[in-house]
């Protein structure tokens, strides 16, 4: 469950990144110095919004976790990230193009607010990896629940959270890769 979480982290970052570089080489209409200084504040902002948005939803849906059955369906790490970055890839453009064009009127400052969203998606994965090591349990979540959900791990129709042990799949607590040692 956490690697949808994250899946967004990354794109949204260096969108964010890319963006808010090209707004530099933008004078704009308020000025690069208001700009940078406006792109801060909103980069702090949404970086807190967006980790500490919904955590009594996932933290309600976490404790209602039930051990994955036979039945239930569960992606790998890798076919996680592919699919929610393919369902969101035209949300994801729409972003960048915004943050681009925002440039001409307040340099920098979009690009940093999309920044700020992939930080706290990062950060709310993070959060997320902490309670799996603490519970022991990895959480996943259904795949036609996820589907049906637009691909949120915490809407409406994700009923509870399955869970297995920590070394099931390819992911670490928290959504990333997991790393397996070389053998010698």
């Amino acid at each position: 469950m956490a690697v949808v979480v994250r899946a967004g982290a990354a794109p949204l970052w260096w969108a964010g990144v890319f963006a808010a570089a090209v707004g530099l080489l933008v004078p704009g209409i308020t000025g690069r110095r208001i700009g940078v200084m406006a792109g801060a504040a909103l980069f702090l902002v949404a970086a807190a919004v967006v980790s500490y948005a919904r955590r009594r939803r996932y933290t309600a849906l976490g404790r209602a976790a039930v051990r994955a059955g036979k039945h239930d369906v569960l992606q790998d790490r890798a076919v996680g990230v592919r699919n929610w970055r393919r369902g969101h890839r035209w949300w994801l453009l729409l972003a960048w193009l915004l943050a681009l064009g925002s440039n001409f009127a307040v340099p920098v400052a979009g690009g940093l607010l999309l920044a700020g969203c992939g930080t706290g998606l990062r950060l709310k994965a993070a959060w997320l990896g902490r309670r799996e090591r603490d519970e022991d349990a990895l959480l996943w979540v259904r795949v036609d629940w996820l589907a049906a959900n637009g691909g949120r791990p915490a809407g409406k129709a994700v009923r509870a959270y399955r869970s297995t042990g920590i070394a099931a799949g390819d992911a670490a607590p928290g959504g990333a890769r997991r790393r397996t040692a070389a053998l010698v």
